[in-house]
């Protein structure tokens, strides 16, 4: 039963009554604001502690006869069926009052069960080891149902501390006639069984999760009452009737849609009623939605797809006058806003067709004559060189190119190979002749 979030492994999580930032340190949390505050008169304080089971899941209240000083966090071992069961402290004081009298409960009820001691180490290692058969149960259990056909979803499973008993929750749609299954249960696990039914709602709230909200699950967290919920809801609040949006995990509508009700409801008193049609000389109006925000009405007229908005005053008078008789021409829209100031575009100047080809070609001109004197580039107006025309290079000059692979070249180039002309290259500088009209072998026969 230790923070899950937190991760400071302790009983009762952080110990920070409820506190935690992150709010999962344990299901059904509960802020004690009383705590830090002194008693007064111990003999009119409460005397009953809630006690919560299984990190949460489950809650009970329990006296506490002799007064024992218990806070939150504390594992209590308290009346079980036939045995002891062993819980957490969630709530002690005053407030245990308050959840007494909101649940309609006596707190001097004689049928309520009494906590016996605070735990002891041999009560948590046998809490220990009755948990951890709860997961193999709840498997075997559930290959008994597929064998037998039953239509039912074994959702958990919660075993006494003393492992004398066993709760079984499951969920179904129909009557389930269980009764050879429970003596399956019974004999094969060694349990006196009992078979509760939950709701939808509930086994969410078990199971746990993440809501749209990004947040953990109300049910999971600290919603236990759990209220209908219908589409009346969404549509006094202006929302689309869209089953994916407005269903939470389990399947059913979100709990949240009841959370803002009361007050739209507060705000819509000032609208007027049966107002949802009014009578024009373009036709017949009919009202679309309410925007409590800014006090207006949206009309529709047919065969018409533009929305007007009436103010609230505009709306009782054309029901006045439709009352009497009169069909007034127009509806006298207002101009809605969005309040904030628009933002000026910044300004665009077309640069488009402004540049020229003369002005392209002067600066041509300019980055060529601000080139170096040692570039080749420079060419005159005729097309030479700026420094004169270059010398012609001799046919017969040998040329010192690498030999790679094979000559792709002209045959008939003389190539610098002394001696054999198969042989290697000679790329002794010294041995190459010094007459540019020399070959490799002896003088040119031009």
């Amino acid at each position: 039963m230790g923070c899950g979030s937190c991760g400071t492994g302790k009983p009762g999580g952080c110990k920070s009554n409820g506190g935690c930032s992150t709010g999962g340190c344990n299901r059904l949390n509960v802020h004690d604001w009383l705590s830090d505050l002194p008693i007064d008169d111990i003999a009119t304080q409460c005397k009953v502690v809630e006690v919560s089971f299984k990190q949460g899941s489950r809650k009970e209240f329990f006296k506490n006869p002799n007064l024992q000083q218990f806070e939150k966090g504390d594992y209590v071992t308290v009346e079980g069926v036939n045995g002891f069961d062993l819980g957490e402290v969630s709530l002690t004081g005053e407030l245990v009052r308050l959840q007494l009298k909101k649940r309609g409960m006596d707190e001097f009820s004689p049928e309520m069960k009494k906590i016996l001691r605070s735990s002891t180490d041999r009560d948590l290692e046998t809490y220990k080891i009755s948990k951890s058969r709860e997961a193999d149960i709840l498997a075997k259990s559930r290959a008994h149902a597929r064998q037998l056909k039953l239509q039912m979803k074994l959702s958990e499973i919660e075993i006494q501390a003393d492992g004398k008993k066993g709760t079984f929750f499951y969920t179904a749609d129909d009557r389930i006639d269980f009764r050879e299954l429970i003596r399956i249960f019974a004999g094969e696990f060694k349990v006196k069984v009992e078979m509760r039914q939950i709701g939808i709602r509930q086994e969410a709230a078990k199971v746990g999760g993440i809501g749209s909200c990004g947040r953990e699950l109300c049910c999971s967290t600290w919603l236990h009452d759990f209220k209908s919920v219908n589409t009346t809801a969404a549509r006094y609040q202006n929302l689309s009737i869209n089953q994916t949006k407005l269903s939470g995990q389990c399947g059913r509508l979100k709990c949240c849609l009841n959370f803002e009700l009361d007050t739209y409801l507060d705000a819509l008193q000032a609208f007027p009623d049966y107002a949802d049609t009014l009578q024009t000389a373009m036709g017949q109006a009919f009202l679309i939605k309410k925007d409590i925000f800014k006090n207006l009405m949206w009309y529709t007229l047919p065969n018409n797809t533009k929305h007007y908005p009436l103010t609230i005053e505009r709306v009782k008078e054309i029901k006045n006058l439709n009352k009497q008789g009169v069909i007034v021409n127009e509806l006298e829209a207002v101009e809605v806003t969005s309040g904030k100031p628009k933002e000026v575009e910044p300004d665009f100047v077309d640069v488009v067709g402004q540049i020229s080809l003369r002005s392209l070609e002067k600066n041509d001109r300019r980055r060529r004559d601000n080139r170096g004197p040692n570039n080749n580039d420079r060419r005159g107006p005729a097309g030479q060189s700026a420094q004169g025309p270059r010398p012609s290079m001799n046919p017969n000059r040998p040329m010192n190119r690498p030999n790679n692979g094979p000559n792709t070249g002209n045959a008939n180039r003389p190539m610098n190979r002394p001696g054999n002309p198969n042989g290697p290259r000679n790329n002794n500088p010294n041995n190459r002749p010094s007459n540019p009209t020399q070959g490799p072998t002896g003088p040119s026969e031009n």
